[in-house]
């Protein structure tokens, strides 16, 4: 018998040994042999291990190994200099990662000594390192939008009535991650983001179109919103259906790595199935709110009067000079 069949052996049933991994519900999950805890409580409990022998009879280690007590070097983990232990768990069904981490801390602080601290590693420790810049991404991305529809509008004003659109995809967002029962977490805040950008298109189409008809032909300001709202619609619902229809991969995402395919997929599907739905009725609304409140320009018969009275000048001016 090799002696690293018997290394292999007491490796496996005291320490541990890796096998390999597997893809089951969307994850990857390592396999590890080991003995149950019960049953590797004493030293003596080595006897009831077995290992084959090259014969293929399996031989107690018992016959193999003897067991004695020695005196040595106490082995001590440390992490960041300190003495530590290190703990390891999973968040149960229906919690997020972030209530997870909340609700150890609050733990820590109830029942363990002021001596004592903490500190996180690995995924836990980027989570809570990234924690709180989801507000400051969402309130850069308003920012941008809005000086980009600033400079080409050439108004303050106006990019109000595209931005304000964006709350309703937001809510579809939640509400489709809440109907499949999905955490909201970084893929669905990076949804988010894209809905911030595909709203602002939807209600582009309809205030440009608004604007035009009401600053260049003079049309009056409701009237204007809807001719917009009419003239574009079946655009907003081309580029809408297309997106979202080359969304629906995402959507039913399986295999390796389709949970966040899926929450991604769900996000920027429902808020833009909502936007789409909703924004043509709303947005023509916000245009006209926002014009009337910071006082734009009224349309109507002014052009057609200013038309009248330089034709006329025109035609005074013949008739002094025929």
């Amino acid at each position: 018998m090799a002696l690293t069949d018997v290394y292999g052996a007491m490796q496996a049933f005291l320490g541990g040994s890796y096998i390999n991994d597997f893809t089951r519900f969307g994850r990857q999950w390592k396999v590890f042999l080991q003995a149950e805890g019960s049953a590797r409580v004493k030293a003596s409990d080595i006897n009831d291990f077995y290992v084959r022998n090259k014969t293929g009879d399996m031989v107690p280690l018992s016959t193999l190994v003897t067991i004695k007590n020695v005196s040595g070097p106490e082995f001590t983990v440390r992490f960041n200099l300190f003495r530590s232990a290190e703990l390891l768990g999973t968040v149960a069904p229906g919690y997020s990662s972030g209530q997870a981490l909340k609700a150890f801390e609050e733990v820590f602080a109830q029942t363990q000594p002021p001596e004592m601290g903490y500190a996180w590693t690995n995924l836990s420790y980027q989570e809570k390192a990234s924690e709180g810049g989801t507000l400051a991404v969402f309130g850069l991305a308003l920012v941008f939008v809005f000086l980009v529809l600033a400079a080409l509008y050439e108004s303050w004003s106006l990019p109000f009535s595209v931005l304000l659109s964006t709350p309703i995809a937001v809510m579809g967002a939640f509400l489709g991650l809440m109907a499949r029962s999905f955490d909201f977490d970084v893929y669905g805040q990076i949804g988010l983001v894209m809905l911030i950008g595909l709203a602002a298109k939807n209600a582009i189409l309809i205030v440009e179109f608004a604007k035009m008809k009401h600053e260049q032909e003079g049309m009056e300001l409701v009237a204007a919103a809807l001719e917009g709202a009419k003239l574009r619609l079946r655009p907003i619902l081309m580029t809408s259906f297309a997106f979202i229809l080359g969304c629906v991969p995402l959507w039913i995402a399986a295999g390796a790595g389709a949970a966040s395919r899926r929450i991604l997929g769900t996000a920027v599907i429902a808020g833009m199935s909502m936007v789409t739905a909703l924004g043509v009725f709303i947005v023509p609304v916000l245009y006209v709110v926002v014009e009337k409140l910071t006082g734009g320009k009224k349309g109507g018969a002014q052009p057609a009067a200013a038309a009248a009275h330089g034709g006329g000048a025109t035609a005074v001016a013949k008739g002094e000079h025929p």
